[in-house]
């Protein structure tokens, strides 16, 4: 169980990422709204150019809204904790630490249950890239990173 102290301390983590998010939105939105659409004199490497910027710009737009919608439910759990707590474990039920929400205050996994996750998700990916090249249960095109961590989480 949380105290005080250490949920006020979440709370102004999560409030501070989400103003983030908030204001990268907005920023997202102008770039949309100001995009130059005029391409007379430029020739189709500049188009390509700038219509793949825009493919990028919006795919971060898309992983900040969903990260936004990650941060005010934390926020919801944190505030409520209703249906489960900010500082339990989705999977297990046991509690998450302090340090782990301080790095990860979005996170639904106790550090255990994450790593098995990530195992998990590695085992599959490994089985998909082996029979992919017609070798089951090889290393065979894997790109020898782990899972990101623990840390590194949805």
């Amino acid at each position: 169980m949380l105290t005080e102290p250490q949920r006020d301390q979440l709370r102004t983590v999560l409030d501070e990422e989400k103003k983030r998010l908030v204001r990268g939105a907005k920023d997202g939105l102008q770039f949309s709204m100001n995009r130059d659409r005029d391409s007379v004199g430029r020739d189709s490497i500049d188009e390509s150019m700038e219509e793949e910027i825009y493919s990028t710009e919006l795919r971060l737009r898309d992983r900040e809204k969903w990260l936004l919608e990650k941060v005010v439910s934390a926020i919801e759990r944190l505030e409520q904790s209703q249906p489960r707590p900010i500082d339990e474990c989705e999977d297990c039920a046991e509690a998450i630490g302090f340090k782990r929400l301080l790095a990860r205050p979005v996170t639904t996994l106790c550090i255990d249950c994450k790593e098995a996750r990530e195992k998990e998700e590695k085992s599959i990916a490994q089985a998909g890239a082996g029979r992919a090249d017609g070798v089951a249960g090889s290393d065979a095109g894997g790109s020898g990173f782990g899972g990101g961590g623990a840390a590194a989480e949805e």
